[in-house]
């Protein structure tokens, strides 16, 4: 068990949640993770009631088997796919805030794109910068899947780089994943020709365009080196005029995973502290990983912590 990486996966019952369980199931597979589900309820909720459209509260003993039973399911779920190694539990509070604070004693957190009210709703809501901003792991949020091939295994994976140390981290990451997946990398770094809202406003309007081209191919290639560092894993390089909302959301059509870190300079990183991450969380038609610019997990042994939940 020394050394065994712990994934948390919050769930609600929801369709969305059941793809979010698939996902870390393929990964766990993958990499011998314990898989730990949870799903939170508060204390002080509402839920819709079938009763003449209106709503009905309830006490915390329903709230707590209702919790339960969504991750019983959850636990069914990843015994169908050969999982043997998993744990499950309840938590009583705010989703965002519950994810958050387990963040730092686990290696990745997986949530759905939308759900019955539980973790994503609260992620892509009011506090939609919350669990990526905060978090001290990566955060895969999973979109809902409509039709066609399943978001696994993972074949090829975007990374969004824009010479900060947390996109540098979130290339780190993206490698990790490519040797997990046996996957290759696109790592890409944006240049808009406008500047102005939406796009990166860090760029001044009379900087040497060229010059720039030159300067972040330069930082892009010498992030690359320093990440691949020898390991036997491809990683395209690409510098590409474009915002980094629409550059992300379209990578994601052809992709199977999307990397960014959780804050940056304004380009890609940065994305996820403003408006632009709505967008790309929404829109994107795969799977999206922010990664914080220090992954510390200081738990010598959290597969351990996990054991006695």
């Amino acid at each position: 068990m020394a050394g065994q990486k712990v994934i948390l996966v919050g769930v609600d019952g929801s369709a969305e949640a059941n793809m979010a369980v698939d996902w870390a199931a393929a990964h766990a597979k993958r990499d011998g993770s314990l898989v730990h589900v949870i799903c939170t309820y508060a204390l002080a909720s509402y839920s819709a009631a079938a009763l003449d459209g209106g709503y009905a509260a309830l006490d915390d003993e329903a709230l707590q088997k209702g919790a339960q039973k969504a991750v019983d399911d959850a636990l069914d779920r990843l015994r169908g796919h050969g999982l043997t190694d998993i744990t499950g539990s309840t938590e009583p509070g705010d989703a965002a805030g519950v994810l958050v604070q387990l963040s730092s004693e686990v290696d990745m957190i997986v949530v759905g794109s939308r759900g019955g009210g539980g973790f994503a709703d609260r992620v892509l809501g009011t506090v939609s910068s919350a669990l990526p901003a905060h978090a001290k792991c990566p955060v895969v949020v999973v979109p809902r899947h409509v039709s066609g091939s399943p978001f696994w295994p993972v074949k090829r994976i975007v990374a969004g780089v824009d010479g900060s140390r947390p996109a540098h981290s979130a290339l780190e990451m993206a490698v990790e994943e490519a040797l997990i997946w046996g996957a290759q990398v696109d790592a890409i770094s944006a240049v808009p020709i406008a500047t102005g809202a939406g796009m990166l406003s860090w760029v001044p309007t009379t900087i040497d365009r060229e010059a720039l081209y030159k300067e972040m191919e330069a930082e892009l290639e010498e992030a690359c080196e320093e990440v691949v560092a020898g390991r036997d894993v491809v990683v395209k390089r690409h510098v590409i005029d474009g915002s980094p909302a629409e550059l992300l959301t379209e990578f994601s059509t052809a992709v199977d995973l999307v990397v960014v870190g959780a804050r940056g300079r304004g380009g890609f990183a940065g994305l996820l502290l403003g408006s632009t991450s709505q967008v790309v969380l929404a829109h994107s038609t795969c799977p999206v990983m922010t990664v914080p610019s220090q992954r510390a997990n200081e738990a010598p042994n959290p597969a351990a912590a996990w054991d006695r939940r």
